[in-house]
């Protein structure tokens, strides 16, 4: 059966869908002895990031094992997570 997310370093609190998902649609990723399911919030297009765990205001979200950005709200597991709750901090040149 062909995976419906990637998990890509078990630091990692997001997962990359493989093929739009469904609000409603329970995805387990798994990597090394690391194995997470979640129930999706929201439809997740393909390509797009969903959380793993509750990701609070300002806390890191964190992909390829590094931090990619920082919540600009709280962020539920589950949900979506994009430019509409994150903003990145990398290459802004205003740091």
């Amino acid at each position: 059966m062909k995976p419906k997310a990637i998990l890509i370093d078990t630091k990692d609190n997001v997962a990359t869908a493989f093929q739009d998902l469904k609000a409603g649609d329970t995805v387990t990723v798994s990597l090394e002895s690391q194995e997470i399911t979640s129930t999706l919030a929201q439809d997740i297009p393909f390509g797009h990031k969903f959380a793993l765990s509750d990701i609070a205001l300002h806390e890191p979200v964190v992909k390829y094992g590094e931090a990619i950005g920082l919540a600009i709200q709280p962020i539920k597991a589950g949900q979506h997570v994009h430019i509409h709750n994150m903003e990145s901090q990398k290459g802004r040149g205003d740091k």
